[in-house]
Protein backbone atom coordinates (compact mmCIF):
# COMPACT_ATOMS: atom_id res chain seq x y z
CA UNK A 1 0.00 0.00 0.00
CA UNK A 2 2.96 2.37 1.01
CA UNK A 3 4.36 1.82 -2.61
CA UNK A 4 1.27 2.04 -4.31
CA UNK A 5 0.68 5.65 -2.24
CA UNK A 6 4.17 6.49 -3.44
CA UNK A 7 3.40 6.07 -6.78
CA UNK A 8 0.21 8.19 -6.81
CA UNK A 9 2.03 10.65 -4.97
CA UNK A 10 5.18 10.54 -7.64
CA UNK A 11 1.97 11.02 -10.61
CA UNK A 12 0.61 13.81 -8.39
CA UNK A 13 4.17 15.96 -8.08
CA UNK A 14 4.70 15.45 -12.08
CA UNK A 15 1.71 16.52 -12.83
CA UNK A 16 1.94 19.39 -10.73
CA UNK A 17 5.12 19.89 -11.97
CA UNK A 18 3.84 19.67 -15.91
CA UNK A 19 1.47 22.24 -15.01
CA UNK A 20 3.83 24.63 -13.75
CA UNK A 21 6.04 24.20 -16.83
CA UNK A 22 3.12 24.93 -18.72
CA UNK A 23 1.84 28.11 -16.62
CA UNK A 24 5.55 29.44 -16.93
CA UNK A 25 5.72 28.52 -20.56
CA UNK A 26 2.78 30.84 -21.04
CA UNK A 27 4.26 33.56 -19.14
CA UNK A 28 7.12 33.57 -21.02
CA UNK A 29 7.73 37.43 -22.50
CA UNK A 30 8.84 36.42 -26.72
CA UNK A 31 11.12 38.83 -28.47
CA UNK A 32 11.65 39.13 -32.28
CA UNK A 33 15.17 38.82 -33.56
CA UNK A 34 14.47 40.22 -37.40
CA UNK A 35 18.34 39.52 -38.36
CA UNK A 36 20.61 38.37 -41.21
CA UNK A 37 21.13 34.99 -40.64
CA UNK A 38 22.31 34.46 -44.25
CA UNK A 39 23.27 37.18 -46.98
CA UNK A 40 25.85 39.61 -47.72
CA UNK A 41 25.77 41.42 -43.80
CA UNK A 42 25.26 37.93 -42.02
CA UNK A 43 28.99 38.04 -40.10
CA UNK A 44 27.50 41.13 -38.57
CA UNK A 45 24.05 39.22 -37.85
CA UNK A 46 26.02 36.21 -35.99
CA UNK A 47 27.36 38.82 -33.50
CA UNK A 48 23.85 40.03 -32.97
CA UNK A 49 22.34 36.51 -31.97
CA UNK A 50 24.97 35.59 -29.91
CA UNK A 51 25.06 38.73 -27.72
CA UNK A 52 21.00 38.59 -27.55
CA UNK A 53 21.56 35.11 -26.09
CA UNK A 54 24.05 36.08 -23.61
CA UNK A 55 21.61 38.61 -22.48
CA UNK A 56 19.14 36.59 -22.90
CA UNK A 57 20.49 34.34 -20.39
CA UNK A 58 21.73 36.84 -18.08
CA UNK A 59 18.24 38.48 -17.64
CA UNK A 60 16.39 35.23 -17.26
CA UNK A 61 18.86 34.44 -14.73
CA UNK A 62 17.99 37.26 -12.64
CA UNK A 63 14.75 36.72 -12.65
CA UNK A 64 13.50 37.89 -16.66
CA UNK A 65 11.07 40.76 -17.18
CA UNK A 66 8.71 41.86 -14.32
CA UNK A 67 9.49 38.39 -13.20
CA UNK A 68 8.76 37.04 -16.82
CA UNK A 69 11.38 34.69 -18.19
CA UNK A 70 12.30 35.86 -21.68
CA UNK A 71 12.67 34.00 -25.15
CA UNK A 72 13.98 35.34 -28.44
CA UNK A 73 12.05 34.14 -31.33
CA UNK A 74 14.24 35.06 -34.51
CA UNK A 75 13.80 34.74 -37.85
CA UNK A 76 16.54 35.36 -41.29
CA UNK A 77 16.10 38.37 -43.16
CA UNK A 78 18.84 38.08 -45.72
CA UNK A 79 19.00 41.68 -45.78
CA UNK A 80 16.03 41.55 -47.98
CA UNK A 81 13.13 43.67 -46.82
CA UNK A 82 10.24 42.06 -48.91
CA UNK A 83 11.11 38.93 -46.37
CA UNK A 84 11.91 41.25 -42.93
CA UNK A 85 8.15 42.25 -43.67
CA UNK A 86 6.95 38.97 -44.19
CA UNK A 87 9.10 37.58 -41.13
CA UNK A 88 7.88 40.84 -38.85
CA UNK A 89 4.36 39.99 -39.43
CA UNK A 90 4.58 36.34 -38.33
CA UNK A 91 6.54 37.12 -35.14
CA UNK A 92 3.71 39.75 -34.52
CA UNK A 93 0.76 38.67 -35.53
CA UNK A 94 1.29 34.58 -34.87
CA UNK A 95 3.79 34.34 -32.53
CA UNK A 96 2.74 37.28 -30.18
CA UNK A 97 6.39 38.79 -29.60
CA UNK A 98 6.18 42.12 -27.60
CA UNK A 99 9.02 43.97 -29.28
CA UNK A 100 11.46 43.13 -32.24
CA UNK A 101 14.90 44.31 -32.88
CA UNK A 102 17.33 43.85 -35.57
CA UNK A 103 18.47 44.88 -38.48
CA UNK A 104 22.33 45.87 -40.28
CA UNK A 105 19.89 47.04 -43.85
CA UNK A 106 19.15 49.82 -43.10
CA UNK A 107 16.25 49.08 -45.73
CA UNK A 108 15.52 45.53 -43.97
CA UNK A 109 14.95 47.88 -40.42
CA UNK A 110 12.77 50.39 -41.98
CA UNK A 111 10.34 47.82 -43.58
CA UNK A 112 10.54 46.11 -40.15
CA UNK A 113 9.84 49.09 -38.42
CA UNK A 114 6.47 49.62 -40.68
CA UNK A 115 5.36 46.30 -39.40
CA UNK A 116 5.81 47.05 -35.78
CA UNK A 117 4.29 50.46 -36.42
CA UNK A 118 0.86 49.37 -37.87
CA UNK A 119 0.73 47.09 -34.83
CA UNK A 120 2.22 49.14 -32.40
CA UNK A 121 4.93 47.16 -30.91
CA UNK A 122 8.27 48.69 -30.12
CA UNK A 123 11.07 48.26 -32.98
CA UNK A 124 14.78 48.54 -32.07
CA UNK A 125 17.53 48.85 -34.46
CA UNK A 126 20.71 47.12 -34.15
CA UNK A 127 22.76 48.31 -37.05
CA UNK A 128 20.53 50.72 -39.43
CA UNK A 129 23.04 53.59 -40.43
CA UNK A 130 20.83 55.42 -42.93
CA UNK A 131 19.73 58.88 -42.05
CA UNK A 132 15.74 58.18 -42.93
CA UNK A 133 15.30 55.42 -40.27
CA UNK A 134 15.27 58.24 -37.33
CA UNK A 135 14.52 60.91 -39.92
CA UNK A 136 12.33 61.05 -42.88
CA UNK A 137 11.05 57.31 -42.35
CA UNK A 138 11.35 58.05 -38.01
CA UNK A 139 7.81 56.51 -36.57
CA UNK A 140 6.96 56.70 -32.64
CA UNK A 141 7.36 52.94 -31.69
CA UNK A 142 10.92 53.13 -33.50
CA UNK A 143 14.05 53.58 -32.16
CA UNK A 144 18.10 53.24 -33.01
CA UNK A 145 20.71 52.39 -30.62
CA UNK A 146 23.31 52.69 -32.80
CA UNK A 147 24.78 56.36 -34.47
CA UNK A 148 23.29 57.53 -38.27
CA UNK A 149 25.52 57.88 -41.68
CA UNK A 150 24.96 62.05 -40.07
CA UNK A 151 27.05 60.93 -37.04
CA UNK A 152 29.64 59.00 -38.70
CA UNK A 153 30.36 61.49 -41.65
CA UNK A 154 30.31 64.05 -39.10
CA UNK A 155 33.07 62.89 -37.55
CA UNK A 156 35.22 61.29 -40.18
CA UNK A 157 34.89 64.57 -42.05
CA UNK A 158 36.70 66.32 -39.36
CA UNK A 159 39.79 64.16 -40.09
CA UNK A 160 39.67 64.50 -43.88
CA UNK A 161 39.34 67.89 -43.80
CA UNK A 162 42.49 68.37 -41.32
CA UNK A 163 44.14 65.72 -43.53
CA UNK A 164 42.70 65.93 -46.94
CA UNK A 165 41.92 69.32 -47.75
CA UNK A 166 41.17 70.48 -51.52
CA UNK A 167 41.77 66.73 -52.16
CA UNK A 168 39.70 64.90 -55.04
CA UNK A 169 37.42 62.07 -54.01
CA UNK A 170 36.02 59.34 -55.79
CA UNK A 171 32.70 57.60 -54.23
CA UNK A 172 31.67 53.60 -54.35
CA UNK A 173 28.41 53.42 -52.62
CA UNK A 174 26.01 50.59 -52.40
CA UNK A 175 22.82 51.06 -54.09
CA UNK A 176 20.26 51.77 -51.33
CA UNK A 177 19.23 53.49 -48.27
CA UNK A 178 22.43 53.58 -45.90
CA UNK A 179 24.88 54.43 -49.04
CA UNK A 180 22.57 56.76 -50.49
CA UNK A 181 22.41 59.00 -47.59
CA UNK A 182 25.79 57.87 -46.14
CA UNK A 183 27.54 59.08 -49.31
CA UNK A 184 25.04 62.26 -49.41
CA UNK A 185 26.11 62.85 -45.83
CA UNK A 186 29.80 62.99 -46.18
CA UNK A 187 29.55 64.84 -49.86
CA UNK A 188 27.99 67.80 -47.76
CA UNK A 189 30.30 67.70 -44.89
CA UNK A 190 33.56 67.44 -46.97
CA UNK A 191 32.53 70.08 -49.44
CA UNK A 192 31.96 67.18 -52.28
CA UNK A 193 28.98 67.48 -53.88
CA UNK A 194 30.65 68.60 -57.27
CA UNK A 195 29.90 64.95 -59.26
CA UNK A 196 31.79 66.20 -61.98
CA UNK A 197 35.18 66.52 -59.97
CA UNK A 198 34.20 63.94 -57.19
CA UNK A 199 33.06 61.17 -59.23
CA UNK A 200 30.91 58.30 -57.77
CA UNK A 201 29.30 54.79 -58.73
CA UNK A 202 26.89 52.96 -57.32
CA UNK A 203 26.92 48.79 -57.06
CA UNK A 204 24.02 46.52 -57.07
CA UNK A 205 22.17 45.75 -53.43
CA UNK A 206 21.70 43.15 -52.38
CA UNK A 207 23.11 40.84 -55.42
CA UNK A 208 26.30 43.19 -56.55
CA UNK A 209 28.90 40.47 -57.60
CA UNK A 210 32.71 40.79 -57.70
CA UNK A 211 32.70 41.83 -61.71
CA UNK A 212 30.00 45.02 -60.29
CA UNK A 213 33.03 45.85 -57.48
CA UNK A 214 35.60 45.56 -60.68
CA UNK A 215 34.03 47.58 -62.87
CA UNK A 216 33.23 50.46 -60.28
CA UNK A 217 37.16 49.83 -59.15
CA UNK A 218 38.28 50.44 -62.23
CA UNK A 219 36.47 53.40 -62.80
CA UNK A 220 38.26 54.83 -59.36
CA UNK A 221 41.19 54.13 -60.62
CA UNK A 222 40.65 55.67 -63.82
CA UNK A 223 39.74 59.30 -62.10
CA UNK A 224 42.39 59.15 -59.75
CA UNK A 225 41.58 59.92 -56.86
CA UNK A 226 43.80 61.34 -53.68
CA UNK A 227 40.38 59.87 -51.16
CA UNK A 228 38.62 56.66 -51.88
CA UNK A 229 35.60 56.18 -50.45
CA UNK A 230 33.88 52.97 -50.29
CA UNK A 231 30.10 53.07 -49.06
CA UNK A 232 29.99 49.30 -48.88
CA UNK A 233 29.49 47.18 -46.36
CA UNK A 234 29.47 43.56 -44.28
CA UNK A 235 30.90 40.86 -47.71
CA UNK A 236 30.78 43.47 -50.07
CA UNK A 237 32.69 45.55 -48.27
CA UNK A 238 35.47 42.70 -48.21
CA UNK A 239 35.06 42.28 -51.92
CA UNK A 240 35.74 45.73 -52.65
CA UNK A 241 38.77 46.41 -50.60
CA UNK A 242 40.17 42.99 -51.58
CA UNK A 243 39.72 43.82 -55.21
CA UNK A 244 41.21 47.66 -54.52
CA UNK A 245 44.31 46.01 -52.47
CA UNK A 246 44.98 43.58 -55.29
CA UNK A 247 44.64 46.80 -58.04
CA UNK A 248 47.38 48.44 -56.56
CA UNK A 249 44.74 51.51 -55.54
CA UNK A 250 45.91 51.27 -51.77
CA UNK A 251 49.29 52.98 -52.71
CA UNK A 252 47.90 56.43 -54.66
CA UNK A 253 44.60 56.94 -52.68
CA UNK A 254 43.75 56.88 -49.18
CA UNK A 255 40.83 54.39 -48.45
CA UNK A 256 37.92 55.34 -46.31
CA UNK A 257 34.70 53.33 -45.00
CA UNK A 258 32.89 55.51 -43.43
CA UNK A 259 31.04 52.60 -41.18
CA UNK A 260 33.46 49.81 -39.72
CA UNK A 261 33.45 46.74 -38.20
CA UNK A 262 35.24 44.50 -36.47
CA UNK A 263 33.37 41.76 -38.82
CA UNK A 264 34.59 43.07 -41.76
CA UNK A 265 37.65 44.36 -40.90
CA UNK A 266 38.43 40.24 -40.23
CA UNK A 267 36.81 39.15 -43.70
CA UNK A 268 39.17 41.39 -45.29
CA UNK A 269 41.99 40.42 -43.44
CA UNK A 270 44.41 42.84 -41.62
CA UNK A 271 47.28 43.09 -44.68
CA UNK A 272 44.31 44.70 -46.93
CA UNK A 273 42.61 46.89 -43.92
CA UNK A 274 46.19 48.51 -43.22
CA UNK A 275 45.86 52.37 -42.58
CA UNK A 276 41.73 52.51 -44.17
CA UNK A 277 40.29 54.89 -41.93
CA UNK A 278 36.41 54.86 -41.02
CA UNK A 279 34.28 55.18 -37.51
CA UNK A 280 32.56 53.16 -35.00
CA UNK A 281 30.25 53.66 -32.73
CA UNK A 282 31.59 50.88 -30.29
CA UNK A 283 34.50 48.65 -30.68
CA UNK A 284 35.62 46.12 -28.26
CA UNK A 285 39.06 48.35 -27.35
CA UNK A 286 37.09 50.97 -26.22
CA UNK A 287 35.87 50.24 -22.45
CA UNK A 288 39.78 49.71 -21.87
CA UNK A 289 40.61 52.97 -23.40
CA UNK A 290 38.20 55.14 -21.57
CA UNK A 291 37.54 52.63 -18.56
CA UNK A 292 34.22 51.48 -18.86
CA UNK A 293 33.77 49.07 -16.48
CA UNK A 294 30.24 47.10 -17.96
CA UNK A 295 31.84 47.13 -21.49
CA UNK A 296 34.53 45.29 -20.27
CA UNK A 297 32.61 43.30 -18.40
CA UNK A 298 30.42 42.13 -21.44
CA UNK A 299 33.76 42.09 -23.62
CA UNK A 300 34.97 39.94 -21.25
CA UNK A 301 31.80 37.50 -21.09
CA UNK A 302 31.39 37.09 -24.49
CA UNK A 303 35.10 36.55 -25.56
CA UNK A 304 34.93 33.78 -22.86
CA UNK A 305 31.70 32.24 -24.63
CA UNK A 306 33.03 32.91 -28.23
CA UNK A 307 36.43 32.42 -28.33
CA UNK A 308 36.60 35.61 -29.87
CA UNK A 309 35.92 39.93 -28.99
CA UNK A 310 31.96 40.80 -30.00
CA UNK A 311 31.81 43.58 -32.82
CA UNK A 312 29.48 46.97 -32.93
CA UNK A 313 26.31 45.30 -33.72
CA UNK A 314 26.44 42.55 -30.72
CA UNK A 315 27.12 45.25 -28.37
CA UNK A 316 24.44 47.48 -29.65
CA UNK A 317 21.94 44.14 -29.56
CA UNK A 318 22.84 43.06 -25.80
CA UNK A 319 21.89 46.63 -24.99
CA UNK A 320 19.17 46.97 -26.84
CA UNK A 321 17.97 43.72 -24.39
CA UNK A 322 19.38 45.61 -21.10
CA UNK A 323 16.97 49.07 -22.15
CA UNK A 324 14.06 47.43 -22.99
CA UNK A 325 14.25 45.42 -19.90
CA UNK A 326 14.92 48.74 -18.21
CA UNK A 327 11.70 50.58 -19.78
CA UNK A 328 10.02 48.08 -19.56
CA UNK A 329 10.15 47.71 -15.55
CA UNK A 330 10.35 51.60 -14.90
CA UNK A 331 6.74 51.59 -17.03
CA UNK A 332 5.87 48.53 -14.86
CA UNK A 333 4.11 47.39 -18.00
CA UNK A 334 4.77 45.87 -21.36
CA UNK A 335 2.28 47.92 -22.95
CA UNK A 336 3.80 49.48 -26.14
CA UNK A 337 2.77 53.92 -24.93
CA UNK A 338 3.94 52.93 -21.46
CA UNK A 339 7.50 51.48 -22.65
CA UNK A 340 7.55 54.39 -25.36
CA UNK A 341 7.05 57.17 -22.55
CA UNK A 342 10.00 55.41 -20.31
CA UNK A 343 12.74 55.79 -22.98
CA UNK A 344 12.24 59.26 -24.73
CA UNK A 345 14.92 61.68 -22.67
CA UNK A 346 16.00 58.55 -20.44
CA UNK A 347 19.75 58.80 -20.00
CA UNK A 348 21.71 55.60 -19.88
CA UNK A 349 25.54 54.58 -19.22
CA UNK A 350 26.14 51.02 -20.34
CA UNK A 351 29.07 49.56 -22.25
CA UNK A 352 30.58 53.62 -23.03
CA UNK A 353 29.98 56.79 -21.65
CA UNK A 354 26.49 58.34 -21.34
CA UNK A 355 23.93 57.80 -24.17
CA UNK A 356 20.51 59.11 -24.58
CA UNK A 357 16.72 58.07 -26.47
CA UNK A 358 16.11 61.44 -27.48
CA UNK A 359 12.62 62.12 -27.52
CA UNK A 360 11.84 63.90 -30.74
CA UNK A 361 13.36 61.51 -32.89
CA UNK A 362 14.20 58.39 -31.26
CA UNK A 363 17.75 58.05 -31.90
CA UNK A 364 20.50 57.04 -29.48
CA UNK A 365 22.89 60.34 -29.69
CA UNK A 366 26.31 59.09 -28.31
CA UNK A 367 29.68 59.51 -28.68
CA UNK A 368 31.30 58.64 -31.86
CA UNK A 369 34.73 57.56 -32.46
CA UNK A 370 37.59 58.06 -35.76
CA UNK A 371 39.55 54.97 -36.28
CA UNK A 372 42.55 53.97 -38.41
CA UNK A 373 43.13 49.92 -39.40
CA UNK A 374 46.59 49.11 -37.22
CA UNK A 375 49.52 47.67 -39.47
CA UNK A 376 49.28 44.25 -40.03
CA UNK A 377 52.34 43.10 -37.60
CA UNK A 378 50.21 44.73 -34.52
CA UNK A 379 47.21 43.39 -35.23
CA UNK A 380 48.77 39.49 -35.74
CA UNK A 381 50.15 39.95 -31.89
CA UNK A 382 46.29 39.92 -30.22
CA UNK A 383 45.95 36.38 -28.76
CA UNK A 384 42.44 36.26 -31.05
CA UNK A 385 44.38 38.45 -34.19
CA UNK A 386 41.22 40.91 -33.52
CA UNK A 387 43.51 44.14 -32.57
CA UNK A 388 42.59 45.87 -35.78
CA UNK A 389 41.50 49.35 -34.70
CA UNK A 390 43.46 52.50 -33.58
CA UNK A 391 41.46 55.43 -32.21
CA UNK A 392 41.91 58.08 -33.40
CA UNK A 393 39.97 60.59 -31.65
CA UNK A 394 36.07 61.33 -30.51
CA UNK A 395 33.66 63.65 -31.00
CA UNK A 396 30.45 63.61 -28.45
CA UNK A 397 26.96 62.91 -30.10
CA UNK A 398 25.75 66.37 -29.00
CA UNK A 399 28.05 67.45 -31.56
CA UNK A 400 27.37 64.58 -33.84
CA UNK A 401 23.85 64.59 -33.89
CA UNK A 402 21.85 66.79 -35.93
CA UNK A 403 19.56 69.36 -34.25
CA UNK A 404 15.87 69.53 -33.92
CA UNK A 405 15.84 72.29 -36.02
CA UNK A 406 17.80 70.61 -38.98
CA UNK A 407 15.71 67.20 -37.91
CA UNK A 408 11.99 69.02 -38.47
CA UNK A 409 13.36 70.70 -41.64
CA UNK A 410 14.50 67.08 -43.35
CA UNK A 411 11.09 66.02 -41.92
CA UNK A 412 9.46 69.18 -43.23
CA UNK A 413 10.96 68.75 -46.80
CA UNK A 414 9.81 64.99 -46.87
CA UNK A 415 6.57 66.51 -46.35
CA UNK A 416 6.40 64.56 -42.63
CA UNK A 417 5.15 65.84 -39.06
CA UNK A 418 8.02 67.09 -37.05
CA UNK A 419 6.24 65.16 -34.57
CA UNK A 420 6.36 61.55 -34.40
CA UNK A 421 3.09 59.67 -34.79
Amino acid sequence: MKSKAGFIGLVGVLAFTLVAGSVALGDTVKIGLNYPKTGPYEVQGLDQWRAAEMAVAEINAAGGILGRPVEIIWRDTQSKPDIATDNATELIDQQGVKMIFGGVSSAVAISTAKVCHSRNVPFFGTLTYSTATTGTEALKTTFRECYDSWMAAKAISDYLKKNYPNKKYFYITADYSWGWTTEASLRSLTATEDEAVHQGVKTPFPSATVDDFNKALTAAQAAKPDVLVLVEFGRDMEVAIRNAATMGLKQNMQIVVPNLTLGMAEGAGPKVMEGVVGTLPWSWQIPYKYNYPRGKEFVEKFSAKYNRYPCTSGASAYTIMYEYKAAVERAGSFETPKVIAALENHEYTFLKDKQVWRDFDHQSVQTVYMVKCRPEAEVLKDKYKLDYFEILGSIPGTQAAVTFAEWKAIRQSAKKLAELE
